[in-house]
């Protein structure tokens, strides 16, 4: 049974946003839930996408760092037809293409072209992405006129599932499903899709299904959370993904100060250190014949 949540708990939550709301704002109603300010977020959402958004609070804040949240799955509809100037349907329109060059795309040729942005690709994320150029976020630059160009980037796309192929008279609307790596931009498979195809495209929906381990299955509505705070405690997300090592009260000491300890035969990689009393204290990694900490969270 979970505990009860109090302003010092640790501890993460799994939000399902809705969409029209920025990540930032999600994290902020988060604060006052919680009652702390000690509030984070891991893999920012924009504004209208909707789904899974992992939400730290106090010294879980840190632990979102450590884990395996590299991998992401998202439902999503392609409009191919048009291009934008936010790869998304929040742009103005920039070009769109005759209405029987857009009629000669078929679901096969569609197919194909997914085919071709299957694992490692190199892609050119959205100029209204978060990164930052010469300090600022490329957005920022964007909406104030500027001229922005960001280099190409490695990323890996598992799964890119056509799910639905609806023409009308105006476009064609292609839902799908992707896995995919950290860093990926969906609207930029959009408006590639669009390129492949020589038809343009952009996004008009999306929806964040999973993060890591974390899926909606696990996520609450902020609505619902403000009639009931569903969290996951720290304990429980260190034991859940990392190996767990449960030292005795003279090792404990130990730990909570962050000393080496000679002798421990970890697993590779990092293993979530845990108190006789179920305190998670730390996440260790072995060097040799020496456990270190990688983090404590603990004092």
């Amino acid at each position: 049974m979970t505990p009860d949540f109090t302003p010092t708990s640790d501890g993460i939550v799994v939000v399902d946003k809705p969409g029209g709301l920025t990540s930032h704002t999600v994290v902020a109603r988060i604060r006052k839930l919680a009652g702390t300010r000690k509030v984070g977020h891991a893999g920012t959402l924009d504004p209208m996408a909707t789904g899974v958004l992992i939400v730290g609070i106090n010294r879980a804040t840190r632990l979102l760092g450590h884990l395996q949240l590299a991998d992401k799955s998202y439902d999503a509809t392609i409009r191919l037809g048009s291009t934008t100037t936010t790869d998304d349907a929040e742009g103005e329109v920039l070009a769109t293409a005759p209405p029987d060059r857009v009629a000669g795309v078929t679901a096969e040729a569609i197919a194909a072209a997914v085919d071709g942005f299957r694992g490692e690709i190199s892609q050119v994320p959205s100029k209204v992405s978060a990164i930052k150029v010469d300090g600022r976020r490329a957005y920022d630059r964007v909406r104030a006129g500027e001229e922005v160009e960001l280099k190409a980037r490695t990323v890996t796309i598992s799964r890119y599932d056509v799910l639905d192929v609806r023409p009308d008279a105006d476009g064609i609307s292609v839902d799908v499903s992707v896995d995919c790596s950290s860093g990926t931009y969906i609207r930029a498979l959009a408006r590639d899709l669009g390129a492949e195809l020589g038809v343009g495209g952009h996004l008009t929906a999306l929806r964040r299904t999973r993060v890591g381990s974390f899926g909606l299955s696990v996520a609450h509505s902020l609505e619902s959370l403000a009639t009931s705070f569903d969290w996951l405690p720290i304990a429980d997300v260190a034991g859940g993904t990392f190996p767990r090592y449960d030292a005795d009260d003279a090792q404990a000491a130990a730990i909570r100060t962050g000393r080496p300890l000679p002798g421990l035969d970890l697993a590779a990689g990092q293993t979530a250190m845990f108190a006789p009393d179920g305190t998670f204290l730390a996440l260790y990694e072995p060097h040799g014949p020496v456990a270190k900490p990688t983090a404590v969270f603990v004092g």
